[in-house]
């Protein structure tokens, strides 16, 4: 089903079709002689990926409230949850517990990050086969540049939307919704104004209409504090941004507004790059002599976290899952991973990094390595983010911490855990 495939071997290509099919998969960005050159750019996201992946291996799930996560007798979170539970209010990263409570009778499954990978990895390698370009920003969510590709598909891109929605689902078995539009930014936005299970079309040129009717937490860039803020000066609709100045809104938000100023008017990336970043960070240490307490391992674990952490931080990168490499003395080695929040914070790290440690070792066992992994990375808060973050003095900690450690060792600071 590749773009080559649409094209018979007498048939003379255009020079759209031969940016297409051109080796250099940037090459179509370059403008058409004569030509405007819109961009086409599909937005893919896969519908409570977690769960539908869960259904696949065991299909009594299909249909009933599901949670994917932790257990509710520890600090277990909610990774993913089914619509079913997502009615009952239930939503990701709540704990598992509180779930539990607003939604008595859902199943709670444990997560497998690999599992995940793996269906994510399959399909990402079939999109390759679709577009030129293929983006992944998560490992649910991928972005397609479809443009200089138009005519191939029988001149009816947004109708194709349908067909690649229905591949996904009999290929992979993954409920999708997918939108299409000529940036990154309005695709996101239209892909959730249908979801689940949904396709949509924001033509070229219709943007601002598209956008001005939705309320003001519809753009990625407006979390629940920027909602408040902006709603209280009367800001309920993009609409409303809309309407004012740039200038003004700059001079309320400052940096940010800038960037609000050019989203409520449809104005988003459109650089689709392919995944070829880095897929994880780790650092491992094997002692000059074994290690059998777990006082000493943990503070080892310490050690170690507070470099990658430190990395994610420098690379602007969160991570999604925490990962125990440990090697016994008779090289015998375990892994083991657990999914959580998006985090570079170092307790965080450290106190998911201790619980694997803990389910593993057994007392006077000695010890030849121990290593920690994060993975499954999306990007830090970037401009279009949260205005204002969570935890903004927690944030600048953090700045001061690594400026220290960059300027005067990696040990002359340490982030404790409580």
């Amino acid at each position: 089903m590749s773009c080559a495939s649409h094209v018979g071997q007498d048939t003379i290509l255009s020079y759209t079709q031969l940016v297409c099919l051109h080796p250099n998969p940037y090459i179509h960005t370059y403008s058409l002689p004569g030509s405007s050159y819109l961009k086409s750019i599909a937005h893919i996201d896969l519908d409570c990926f977690f769960v539908s992946v869960e259904r696949i291996k065991d299909p009594t799930l299909i249909g009933k409230p599901v949670l994917v996560g932790g257990s509710a007798t520890g600090r277990g979170v909610v990774a993913s949850a089914s619509y079913e539970a997502r009615a009952f209010g239930v939503r990701s990263a709540m704990p598992t517990g509180q779930a539990l409570r607003l939604c008595p009778s859902a199943i709670v499954v444990s997560g497998r990050h690999g599992e995940y990978s793996l269906h994510s990895n399959r399909l990402y390698k079939r999109l390759l086969e679709i577009a030129p370009v293929v983006e992944r920003a998560s490992i649910d969510e991928m972005y397609l540049d479809f443009t200089g590709c138009e005519s191939l598909y029988d001149g009816d891109l947004p109708g194709y939307m349908k067909k690649l929605q229905t591949l996904v689902r009999d290929e992979f078995e993954l409920p999708a919704t997918i939108a299409l539009a000529s940036n990154k930014l309005v695709a996101k936005v239209a892909a959730n104004t249908v979801k689940p299970a949904g396709v949509i079309h924001v033509p070229h040129g219709t943007e601002e209409v598209f956008l001005a009717k939705l309320p003001i937490e519809a753009l990625p860039g407006v979390g629940k504090k920027t909602e408040a803020f902006l709603k209280k000066r009367g800001f309920h609709f993009i609409r409303d941004l809309q309407e004012l100045p740039e200038k003004k809104l700059i001079a309320l938000l400052g940096a940010h507004g800038e960037w609000l100023y050019r989203a409520s008017h449809g104005r988003g990336s459109t650089h689709v790059h392919e995944d070829g970043g880095r897929k994880s960070i780790s650092k491992e240490e094997t002692f000059w002599h074994d290690i059998s307490g777990l006082r000493d391992l943990e503070k080892q674990l310490f050690v170690l976290v507070e470099d990658v952490a430190s990395t994610l931080r420098r690379k602007c990168l969160l991570a999604r899952t925490v990962t125990l490499k440990y090697r016994l003395h008779t090289f015998k080695t375990f892994t083991r991973s657990e999914t959580i929040p998006p985090t570079n914070y170092d307790p965080a790290i450290l106190e998911t990094a201790i619980a694997l440690l803990r389910r593993l070792h057994t007392a006077s066992v000695p010890v030849r390595l121990i290593g920690i992994g994060v993975s499954n990375l999306v990007g830090d808060v970037p401009p279009d983010e949260e205005l204002f973050p969570p935890d903004s003095r927690r944030t600048r900690m953090l700045k001061a911490v690594d400026a220290l450690r960059g300027k005067y060792g990696a040990n002359i600071v340490d982030i404790g855990s409580a």
